[in-house]
């Protein structure tokens, strides 16, 4: 019986080991770069270009301008300098003269040449001693069997040990003449036409091999558009079917609850924080669930936004759940909320990890029957054993320290609860609805019985003290909208920041113990627990006794770090509250949720292996209070990176400033963790460049979705096969493709 034909398909997923020239051993060197399949090699973009488009015989060059040569080493000299550097001299021999390559104080460049390679260098020449010489040229090895290249820019690739740039461009340039023309389009053609974007045919071969600059760009554009436009559209769909899809009760703030919610707060709130709560009022009085970010610079009075929206929700009869990342941060914000909350009749619980096991029965049981209003806590709260009652909203704070995994629980807990629930008294709802938790007892935020719900989602707030830039937050947050505090409450003092080295301890510590006989408090923060890799960074128990019989040996000091046990940690922060401890000498433990008006000093050793954000972070402890903050960060940044990064810090306390600068330099892979939201990673897109291609893909995205809400036009069927591979699951768009 005949066999069918392989399908385009099929092809594409040959495995690699069959392309021509490579072989299982050399396959298994390219499974390490994730190549796998035919179609894995034509996807594999190039990180970077050498561009030898300006080739010229050695007798051709002029001085100045960026040329290229190729030619054969005849001779290579490595000798040290007397100022105990190094000078790598490559002689290339060329059709028509020579040409010297030069490298200072790189001994490792010796590695790469040997007498007889074929090179192609890249550099600006110049004419010294009779001899053509180029600086630190860039450098294209040429193997014997290559071939010589059919364009003048040429791709380099990421490699892995074993495999050569020569021999993987030969691997892509096989593939791409036995395996482009399988691909399909998923752009209709007016499509393209319409958006000036290449078809993928026509692309990709550009995209590895660009015959001009000008080809380049034309090719990168079209793949970056597209990766950008297919994460838009299955963001556009998620936000589309949460609207469509997903009802979540209607919590409106009447004139009555809101006055009954102002008269707790003992002070006025910001214009930021008006605007913000009046854009969390409208969501939640909505019929959908509320999605939304709220970022605000460190100090603008986020809690107290997050605060409104809970007590919303228990005024409507339903629990609320405010969940941080660490323990300092969950008792803090329980703290605030007990200060705010103190003549009120709204019960709170804190549930977090390390408590006893009858304590944690007690809780979790109390928040099962409804008994908990305001549930504030850590990952303890998305065990298995926490089941709530009735949970109307959801408030993650500094979320992006949670994984995709931890807030999917949470804010799935209560359609799984209220769904089992609602089977057990839906059969009662008409004749006995359920009463608000508010309404068996006096309370200032009391209202008439609300009946009890089917099945509704949580409405669902998360908080960020890091400012997110503009391109990110479209990225990694672009199924929510966004509030955003700028403002600082009144009465918030200036911080002066320094930056020191050794030379400047004594005067800095002489500083620092003057303001605490003038009754103020400080920190002093490293960023190791144990004593290891002394040369860069000083462990927190060491320097805490380095300072107690040295520099502060007249005050009182404690101790904190993460791995202290819960009662440690709080023992010692109530101290320290308290004023009872002096300074405290931390871990970035206190980087967030640590709210001493007293504390105005602020040491930070080892500031180069702090990022920027976590920096601006632990400054903001000091800003708290009616006097004045000042910092001073200790460090030998060894890198330009980190010595613009600690520039940066001193230079401005203006956090959305320093996130701008912060993505600037680590990208926003580094500065968020893009694996902690479950997204895949760019593949040639950059945030940093093409933030004008991420607008036009989301406008476009968002246009499409209108017209076409479930992709299901002919037409945009292979648009919405490829957007389900990608981020079907992870943005839990279920059946879609």
């Amino acid at each position: 019986m005949p066999t069918s034909p392989p399908t385009p398909a099929q092809l594409l997923a040959t495995p690699v080991q069959y392309l021509k020239g490579v072989g299982p051993e050399r396959a298994e060197l390219l499974h390490k770069l994730g190549l796998k399949t035919a179609a894995d090699v034509l996807f594999h973009f190039p990180r970077e270009y050498q561009d030898f488009t300006d080739q010229r015989e050695m007798n051709q060059l002029e001085e100045g301008k960026l040329q290229s040569v190729r030619g054969v080493i005849e001779d290579i000299d490595f000798r040290p300098t007397s100022s105990g550097g190094s000078v790598l001299g490559v002689l290339v021999r060329g059709a028509a003269g020579y040409l010297r390559a030069l490298w200072f104080n790189q001994p490792y460049q010796r590695e790469k040449f040997s007498l007889g390679q074929r090179v192609l260098l890249s550099g600006k020449p110049k004419y010294e001693g009779l001899v053509w010489q180029m600086a630190h040229p860039r450098v294209e090895t040429l193997a014997e069997e290559e071939e010589e290249p059919k364009t003048k820019i040429l791709p380099v690739y990421p490699l892995t040990e074993g495999v050569q740039q020569w021999h993987l461009r030969k691997i892509v340039r096989q593939a791409l003449e036995g395996y482009v023309d399988l691909l399909d389009e998923v752009f209709p053609p007016e499509y393209l036409e319409t958006h000036d974007l290449w078809p993928i045919r026509r692309a990709l071969p550009e995209i590895h091999f660009p015959a001009s600059q000008e080809n380049l760009e034309h090719a990168r554009r079209r793949f970056v558009y597209q990766e950008l436009f297919l994460l838009q559209l299955a963001l556009a769909v998620k936000r589309r079917r949460q609207h469509d899809q997903r009802q979540a009760p209607r919590l409106e703030a009447t004139a009555k609850i809101d006055a009954r919610i102002r008269r707790l707060f003992p002070f006025e709130l910001t214009p930021g924080q008006e605007n913000a709560i009046a854009e969390i009022r409208a969501d939640m009085a909505g019929p959908r669930p509320m999605n939304r970010l709220l970022q605000g610079d460190v100090g603008s009075g986020k809690t107290i936004v997050a605060v409104y929206a809970l007590l919303l929700a228990v005024a409507h009869g339903y629990q609320a759940v405010l969940m941080a990342p660490t323990e300092v941060l969950a008792r803090q914000h329980a703290q605030t909320i007990e200060k705010i909350l103190a003549a009120s009749q709204v019960r709170r619980v804190q549930l977090i990890g390390g408590m006893p096991s009858e304590k944690r029965a007690a809780l979790v049981n109390l928040i099962a029957e409804g008994q908990a209003d305001v549930v504030v806590g850590t990952q303890a709260i998305i065990q298995e054993d926490v089941a709530f009652a009735k949970l109307g909203l959801v408030v993650i704070d500094e979320q992006h320290k949670f994984g995709v995994r931890q807030r999917a629980v949470l804010k799935g807990q209560a359609g799984r609860v209220e769904g089992r629930e609602s089977r057990v008294e839906n059969k009662d709802q008409t004749s006995n609805p359920r009463p608000s938790t508010l309404d068996s007892r006096p309370s200032p935020l009391a209202l008439r019985p609300s009946t009890f719900d089917s099945i509704l989602d949580p409405h669902y707030l998360v908080m960020t003290a890091t400012p997110i830039p503009r391109t990110v937050a479209l990225t990694l947050f672009g199924d929510l909208d966004v509030s955003t505090l700028r403002d600082a409450p009144p009465g918030r003092q200036t911080v002066h920041t320094y930056l020191a080295g050794d030379a400047q301890r004594a005067k800095w510590w002489d500083f620092f113990r003057r303001k605490l006989r003038e009754g103020r408090q400080g920190y002093v923060v490293t960023p190791l627990v144990e004593e290891s890799d002394r040369t860069a960074a000083v462990s927190v128990e060491e320097t805490f006794e380095a300072l107690a019989n040295g520099e502060l040996a007249d005050f009182r000091l404690g101790l904190i770090h993460g791995r202290m046990t819960a009662e440690e940690k709080d023992a010692v922060m109530e101290n320290f509250r308290r004023g009872e401890i002096q300074v405290l000498v931390s871990t970035s433990v206190v980087e967030v949720g640590v709210d001493v008006p007293n504390a105005t000093l602020m040491t930070i050793e080892s500031g180069q292996r702090f990022g920027l954000a976590q920096l601006h972070q632990l400054r903001g402890r000091i800003h708290r209070g009616r006097y004045p903050g000042f910092c001073c960060v200790f460090g030998e940044p060894k890198t330009e990176e980190s010595q613009e990064r600690l520039k940066a810090f001193i230079s401005t306390t203006d956090g959305f400033a320093l996130a701008e600068t912060d993505f600037r330099l680590r990208g926003p892979g580094e500065l968020f963790g893009t694996r902690q939201h479950g997204l895949p990673p760019l593949r040639i897109a950059d945030l940093l460049l093409d933030g004008e291609v991420l607008e036009e893909a989301r406008r476009d995205a968002q246009a499409l979705v209108a017209a076409d809400p479930g992709l299901s036009c002919p037409e945009h069927a292979l648009l919405r096969r490829r957007m389900a591979h990608l981020y079907g699951q992870v943005l839990e768009l279920g059946d879609v493709g």
